[in-house]
């Protein structure tokens, strides 16, 4: 029985493992997207998003059986919750790349406003805090958690950066540029998003493998 139960949280890992890699892929592809004006991207962005859906459904069901067959304990049922939970976060990652791919669409038939160089820096680390944080959960690795935690300030600070000059070099100096900048604010705040889901998730892993709690609790890293 034990060694069937520790098979299917070996699978259940690697479903995980899998919806990460659908998420941090579906936020590279809405990028590149941008980048390349590429109506064809955008589409299989939003028309994907599908087959996540169904995957986080079909995760979360798996969640829930094994549970009810096997009624784990500490830290089995600790791994399990907390593969609920990130479950969740990547849906949602995985969301907010449509959302960018829809904002990709607005942008097509008008002139870029400026050349893309701090969107594409912010994607990058937002997809590296995804990926660093969904192998953090698959590796019960804390220290790798907690570089996702410390990596957030850096995005914030990206965004700010980069919302600071859409009003000020663009928004308020010319009102016809207004409509193009709001898409790209939009695609900012998006990306920012992404990276406080890996938060959450580096943030949960750190409960999963040590019970401690370090969510609005700084100090404890």
């Amino acid at each position: 029985m034990e060694r069937h139960f520790d098979q299917e949280l070996d699978l259940l890992n690697k479903e995980i493992l899998k919806m990460g890699v659908l998420a941090e892929d579906a936020i590279f592809k809405s990028i590149e997207a941008l980048k390349n004006r590429d109506k064809k991207i955008a589409e299989t962005v939003i028309g994907d998003d599908v087959k996540i859906d169904n995957l986080e459904l079909e995760i979360d069901e798996k969640c829930v059986d094994l549970i009810a067959r096997y009624q784990p304990v500490a830290k089995d049922l600790r791994f399990i919750t907390t593969g609920m939970k990130i479950n969740a976060e990547l849906e949602r990652i995985a969301d907010i790349a449509v959302d960018i791919a829809q904002r990709v669409l607005e942008l097509l038939d008008k002139p870029l406003l400026k050349p893309l160089v701090d969107i594409p820096k912010l994607t990058t680390i937002a997809q590296k805090m995804v990926k660093d944080a969904v192998d953090a959960f698959i590796r019960g690795d804390c220290d790798l958690a907690k570089l996702v935690l410390k990596t957030e300030p850096e995005a914030d600070n990206l965004r700010d950066l980069i919302q600071s000059e859409l009003v000020n070099d663009y928004m308020s100096k010319d009102g016809n540029s207004v409509p193009r900048a709001v898409q790209l604010f939009l695609i900012t705040r998006f990306l920012e998003r992404a990276c406080d889901h890996a938060t959450n998730i580096a943030e949960d892993v750190i409960y999963m493998v040590r019970a401690e709690i370090v969510k609005h609790h700084p100090e404890k890293l």
